[in-house]
């Protein structure tokens, strides 16, 4: 077994492997980029190298350097992680070359997987479901719109060497795919180098479903059951779980039993995920093999309690599997929110910035620890006053949830998302709980283009259906009632002035556009019972206890017999006096008054906001990288006006009329923050 090893990787995935070389006795090298000196996989790891300055390219994505690394700490092998070079063939034969063991697939495997045209001729030898399709390079468009015409639409159009989205189109008539296979071409070859293209059928209501599969070097492979991840925004996945709530077991063994051939015909050894696409009769096609760990690899380890990380590194070290196909489990259910740094009423642009609050919810799982289960687990790569950098994907932390069947872990996962607290940037945990709150995704009826079909407009804060909005009215009335109890029991108040507790108040739920509703509540102590009253709200009885304190930001209790988890706050960034109250992805902006106070508040005037439709704002915080326009340029509506890039991610910014540029408010290179004016309009 290695002593050391140096993990090829930044973010939650180190910290993760991190985890369970610590379990295994091994040491660890972390490397980091200038932008992740202070990060948290640096801090856990037993030594840190400095690879280089913040662009992947100039750093994380440097094979020498990280040889070198390896050769100045004494590590014998390198995991690769996910992303950077994890599926970087000539990266995984260098280590080779260099006596480094690669913790993951030879690179022969790598090499045959990686290649999307390749791979699927060794899928159709080894007996593989494959979608029907053309799998040599094309010529052009005219042959292209032949080829969809026999296979027959709709079909799509796919780079060879694509990835993330990108080199994808899918092509309902001749017209489209003429036009799509151009469009392939030219993003494959300026994202890949690579512009061969092939078509295949479009799978109609698919599902995106994954084998797990671990082989070793003595030719063993096991698969370990299956992971649902069909619910994806933008060909990225959001939410996945496993097992699926849509196959059957028939199913489920044969696409295993495939999958398991597949591996064995590349002669493959470590951990490695062949993605399925499932049409809506369980039809089911190969699509392409991951040869790596995969982002949502958590939800496997729960169901079967095994680690997969440690898996990979005996295998890596030449140790035999340690278990049979036999003796895979499956027990309860898992599912696994990925929590980014984007904000998903500005159509999920990214955030980036200081963490000025991250509390998690508490875990009873944990990283590398398979023993205790049916819990809450983090995963995580940041801490609380950490920074997200603009130069890496957006991802902030995975929550994992394990139940003991579908309905238990939604149950669970609503829970965990409730009391996880991230302040300073905005995270996407709203849009999950929507999703999760979702009666097709309660029912597991959904496919790939579940997000596209139901939020087509965008995500907006009214998608989020509350169970029962007159709860948040009841819990901030509950907050502020207990806050003037003790309010009024300090000592020293001047008779007469004591402050009164009270029994009647109004709660105003503040709008935006000055539309505030005012809602009368009634609030009576418990007698006998602390941290506990009763609120009725239009005739509803809501009968509240909660242990927590008045600072605390979550709050736990139980209301009408049903446990719940919330979020409150005092003070907005637009009103110091305002409650806030936030729970199942709905915020609730409040004032909780006197209804003499109410009376009054209703007659204070309403400012409007600023006019600001003269300026271009940046829409999210990000590096100005280009600024296409002059003081005194006439601009016309749909022009490029400015181009803002963060988290891999660019964002063109184009004028919304006519006219002409006044001043230029930002310079190139600037970093922006979120509605910071970059052009002015005369």
């Amino acid at each position: 077994m290695f002593t050391k090893i140096l993990i090829a990787n930044r973010g939650e995935i180190a910290c993760r492997v991190i985890a369970t070389a610590r379990k295994m006795g091994i040491k660890t090298v972390a490397v980091y980029s200038d932008a992740d000196k202070e990060a948290r996989h640096v801090k856990l790891a037993d030594e840190a190298v400095r690879i280089g300055t913040p662009p992947s390219r100039d750093s994380y994505l440097l094979a020498d350097k990280i040889i070198e690394a390896c050769k100045q700490t004494g590590a014998q092998a390198v995991h690769p992680g996910y992303g950077f070079l994890s599926e970087n063939e000539a990266f995984a034969r260098r280590c080779e070359e260099e006596g480094i063991a690669f913790i993951g697939p030879k690179a022969h495997s790598i090499a045959a997987m990686g290649d999307k045209i390749a791979s699927k001729k060794l899928a159709l030898e080894a007996k593989v479901n494959t979608i029907p399709g053309y799998n040599d390079a094309i010529a052009g468009a005219e042959q292209a719109v032949e080829i969809a015409k026999g296979i027959g639409y709709p079909v799509m159009i796919k780079a060879s060497a694509g990835g993330g989205g990108k080199g994808l189109r899918v092509a309902y008539n001749d017209k489209e795919a003429f036009e799509g296979f151009t469009a392939c071409q030219n993003e494959a070859r300026n994202s890949f180098g690579d512009d061969r293209i092939f078509i295949e059928k479009f799978v109609q209501e698919p599902r995106h479903i994954e084998i797990q599969v671990v082989g070793d070097s003595l030719g063993n492979v096991i698969y370990l059951n299956e992971r649902e991840c069909s619910i994806q925004r933008r060909h990225q996945k959001v939410i996945e779980e496993a097992p699926s709530p849509f196959i059957s077991d028939a199913t489920r063994k044969a696409m295993g039993e495939q999958a398991v051939q597949l591996a064995k015909a590349v002669k493959y050894q470590s951990a490695g995920t062949v993605e399925f696409v499932v049409g809506k009769d369980q039809d089911f096609y190969f699509l392409e093999m991951n040869t790596r760990l995969q982002v949502e690899h958590p939800v496997t380890e729960c169901i079967t309690g095994l680690d997969l990380v440690e898996l990979m590194i005996r295998v890596a070290a030449g140790e035999k599997l340690p278990l049979t196909q036999a003796e895979v489990k499956r027990d309860g259910w898992a599912i696994e929110c990925r929590i980014n740094a984007e904000d998903p009423f500005r159509n999920f642009l990214p955030s980036t910035g200081r963490l000025v609050r991250f509390n998690p919810p508490q875990q009873t799982m944990h990283q590398a620890d398979t023993t205790n289960l049916f819990g809450v687990r983090v995963d995580t790569g940041v801490q609380d006053g950490g920074e997200i950098p603009m130069f890496y994907d957006s991802m902030i932390a995975k929550l994992i949830v394990h139940g003991s069947d579908r309905n238990d872990a939604i149950a669970k996962m609503r829970e965990a998302l409730n009391a996880f607290v991230i302040r300073g940037i905005s995270s996407n945990i709203p849009f999950q709980a929507a999703l999760l709150a979702h009666p097709k995704f309660v029912a597991g009826d959904f496919n790939t283009g579940f997000i596209a079909e139901h939020y087509a407009q965008g995500f907006k804060a009214e998608d989020v259906p509350h169970d029962d909005a007159d709860f948040l009215v009841a819990l901030a009335a509950f907050v502020r009632r207990k806050s003037r109890e003790r309010a009024s029991g300090l000592s020293g108040q001047l008779p007469g002035y004591g402050v009164k507790v009270g029994s009647d108040y109004v709660v105003i739920s503040l709008a935006a556009d000055g539309a505030h509703r005012h809602t009368p509540v009634h609030v009576d102590e418990v007698i006998g019972e602390t941290g506990a009253a009763q609120v009725v709200v239009a005739g509803k009885r809501f009968q509240i206890a909660s242990p927590s304190r008045l600072n605390d930001i979550v709050i736990t209790g139980v209301c009408n017999g049903q446990a719940f988890t919330a979020q409150m706050e005092r003070g907005s960034s637009k009103n110091p006096l305002a409650l806030v109250v936030q729970h199942n992805g709905t915020r609730l902006e409040t004032m909780v008054v006197s209804p003499r106070m109410a009376e009054l508040h209703a007659l204070m005037p309403f400012k409007p906001p600023a006019d600001m439709s003269k300026y271009v704002l940046s829409p999210m915080p990000g590096l100005l990288v280009d600024v296409a326009v002059q003081p005194g340029q006439k601009v016309q509506a749909g022009e490029r006006v400015a181009v803002i890039e963060a988290m891999k991610m660019e964002n063109v910014l184009f004028a919304a009329a006519d006219g002409i540029v006044g001043k230029v408010l930002a310079s190139k290179g600037e970093s922006l923050v979120v509605d910071q004016p970059i052009v002015e309009f005369e």
